[in-house]
């Protein structure tokens, strides 16, 4: 990745960059999954294997947890409470993750208040990535989806333009 800053819309930098949209920048991919280019398979296989791995890592830390509740002696009810909190709170996760692979969130603020709730059911999130990471970069098809229509429509106007403008007839004022 380059230390220049992207340039956003149809903007074409000073050094010559070609013209028209640039691809938005994937975590861990920069813009190497527009082109499957810069070891991107590795990549995947990193960010799936990492994913998984912090997925196990997590389970192992919410199980010295319980433990801790069952030294303390709790009750069966906050024991059963916990577990099911953790497993509610992975499912729901797990979906708005994948969710946000898909499409972008038509209320944002809506997301924003589940930002607790994704935090508690940590590991649905982690779960989500990685199964989305064994088919593409997680977040791929929405952003290539974004680009392709970008391109088409910088495409369109591009093609509209003939010649110069400033070579043109004006046109008489009556």
């Amino acid at each position: 990745m380059s230390d220049e800053k992207p340039v956003s819309g149809e903007q074409q930098s000073k050094a010559g960059a070609p013209a028209g949209p640039r691809p938005e920048e994937l975590r861990f991919f920069g813009t190497t999954w527009v082109d499957h280019s810069g070891g991107y398979g590795l990549r995947r296989l990193g960010v799936a294997a990492g994913s998984l791995a912090a997925a196990v890592a997590s389970c192992f830390v919410l199980r010295f947890a319980y433990d801790g509740l069952a030294i303390a002696k709790v009750g069966g009810f906050v024991n059963a409470l916990v577990v099911v909190m953790f497993a509610v709170c992975s499912a729901i996760a797990f979906r708005k993750t994948w969710e946000g692979f898909v499409r972008r969130p038509a209320d944002p603020a809506r997301e924003e208040a589940l930002r607790s709730l994704k935090a508690i059911g940590f590991i649905g999130s982690l779960l989500a990535y990685f199964v989305r990471s064994l088919t593409e970069a997680p977040g791929e098809k929405l952003l290539r989806a974004e680009h392709q229509e970008a391109v088409t429509r910088y495409e369109k106007r591009r093609s509209g333009r003939t010649g110069n403008p400033s070579t043109r007839k004006k046109p008489r004022r009556r």
